[in-house]
């Protein structure tokens, strides 16, 4: 049991104090904590002050290999069912078995938690088979927190659920997993509230990976850690980074605790590569980059993780004009770049192709006989464009001669 359960739980001596004397001072369904006095071979006796007793089904209290992990003088939780005949009944949730078909009708009005094993898929949620073998449906909407990517998983899990419909003498009862959960997180937000700040470091477990980020277990609620947050280095497949389960050391960029909104980020607490950009890419210095997006305008090359250049469109084609980047580069190709200027304000890096600037040496190193051969191959031109005005203007005065 948690701290927070513990402080949500009420004693029997509490409740023994502000009751009136009578039978009836507990709601069914009110969640109470108390010791074990006696431990029966069918029943776990509790004691509820001055010479009450409880009784509770000690196949509730049995561990996954059936052994009974008590002893008297234990502090356990547990739900009150009703009083017969001066007979205090409880139950920790509603089982499967005999007996949990008798406390449906309790777990119903009194919103007791349900145990139940989720059978298979069906349209719009899952079978269910809870108490007493009885079949019931959690729609998909109400099963975790948030959609999953492969609802399989829960395919064959003893869960806990709240009953939210339950008609037609138990032939239709729709289940809730979400409210169960949902009734924790608010219980654990309360004491996180007071202790997360922004700026803070947590460590959290990563819960369920999408394609716009990844949602974190940060102590009982989920925390969104955005792809553009993950790492310095841009993404295209953010699985290749984060896997169910792993722990990550993060920071809180920002808490809204009205929308209940928790962001995280793991690049912040990596080192930024564009603290050394200055000292590892000087104006001047080649470099083997790789094409990471064209543009319009130019291709964006990454130099190293985080660090990205632009090459302009104007530095491509060899000296001809061209279109788009993309006729003169390939998305993921590797070259030599020479740094041209740095702006570390603006985070900006302007680049040329190393081989341009090789290769206007070599021109202007060449012979007479070299450079006409140079000449020779290069397309030819279609003039200047006071040759190509002057062209225009003589046939518009053409045309307007020949309708005369």
């Amino acid at each position: 049991m948690t701290v927070e359960e513990k402080s949500e739980a009420v004693s029997f001596e509490e409740l023994l104090k502000e009751s009136t004397g009578e039978t009836g001072w507990l709601e069914p369904g009110e969640r109470v904590e108390a010791q074990i006095v006696d431990i029966g071979s069918d029943w776990v006796f509790l004691g509820l002050g001055g010479k009450s007793e409880g009784s509770l089904d000690k196949k509730e209290l049995l561990d996954e290999n059936g052994e009974f992990p008590f002893k008297v003088g234990d502090t356990i939780a547990a739900y009150f069912l009703s009083s017969q005949h001066g007979e205090f009944l409880f139950t920790t949730q509603i089982t499967t078995g005999e007996a949990g078909r008798n406390y449906l009708d309790h777990a119903w009005n009194s919103k007791i938690p349900v145990e139940g094993l989720v059978e298979k898929e069906i349209k719009g949620g899952f079978q269910v088979k809870i108490a007493g073998g009885t079949m019931a449906f959690c729609p998909y909407s109400q099963m975790g927190l948030r959609r999953v990517e492969d609802s399989s998983g829960y395919i064959g899990e003893r869960m806990s659920f709240v009953i939210t419909e339950h008609g037609e003498e138990g032939r239709n009862v729709i289940l809730s997993n979400r409210a169960i959960l949902k009734a924790e997180e608010r219980e654990k937000r309360k004491v996180l509230k007071e202790e997360l700040r922004e700026g803070m470091k947590i460590t959290g477990t990563v819960a369920s990976i999408q394609g716009f980020g990844a949602f974190i277990d940060i102590g009982g609620i989920q925390g969104l850690l955005p792809i553009s947050e993950v790492a310095w280095a841009r993404i295209d497949d953010i699985h290749e980074f984060l896997s169910i389960g792993q722990e990550l050391e993060l920071m809180i960029l920002n808490l809204d605790w009205e929308k209940d909104r928790v962001a995280l980020s793991l690049k912040a607490t990596l080192p930024d590569p564009w603290d050394r950009v200055e000292e590892k890419y000087p104006a001047g210095s080649s470099h083997t980059g790789t094409v990471a997006r064209l543009t319009k305008f130019g291709a964006f090359v990454t130099l190293e993780g985080g660090v990205d250049g632009l090459i302009h469109i104007s530095r491509l084609g060899g000296g001809k004009r061209i279109n788009h980047p993309g006729e003169a580069l390939e998305q993921g190709q590797s070259f030599d770049v020479t740094v041209e200027t740095v702006d570390l304000e603006k985070r900006r890096i302007s680049l040329r192709l190393t081989q341009e600037e090789k290769g206007k040496d070599e021109m202007e190193m060449a012979d007479d006989g070299d450079y006409r051969t140079y000449l020779q191959k290069t397309p030819a031109s279609m003039g200047t464009f006071g040759d190509i005005l002057k062209d225009k203007l003589a046939r518009a005065t053409e045309k307007k001669k020949t309708k005369k």
